[in-house]
């Protein structure tokens, strides 16, 4: 008899500034990696960049290990990008298109 042993994914919470009191439960490495990017890349102030080019500036910098050829990194940066919303850390600016900065 052949036992697989499951690797552990240890988890961390995801929330949404459009969705108040949801919240998701995400592969923390993942979380971690498009966090750090994502506020390295993001100015602190307005005006801010917009969502296009917060990407352009992001995917470069993802660890291919993690996002092998930038695979799911647009679900990501969408949904770290409205974590951070929620938690105070990113803000936006009520433009079109859409701009984000760092408070």
């Amino acid at each position: 008899m052949s036992r697989t042993i499951a690797k552990t994914v240890e988890r961390v919470e995801m929330r949404s500034i459009t969705s108040p009191g949801f919240a998701l439960n995400v592969d923390k490495a993942k979380y971690d990696a498009m966090k750090e990017t994502l506020l390295a890349a993001m100015p602190k102030g307005q005006p801010g960049l917009t969502v296009a080019e917060v990407k352009e500036r992001v995917l470069p910098l993802l660890p291919d290990a993690l996002f092998p050829c930038g695979a799911k990194a647009g679900w990501w940066l969408k949904g770290v990008q409205l974590d951070l919303e929620a938690r105070g850390a990113l803000a936006r600016e009520n433009t079109k298109p859409l701009r984000l900065y760092r408070p």
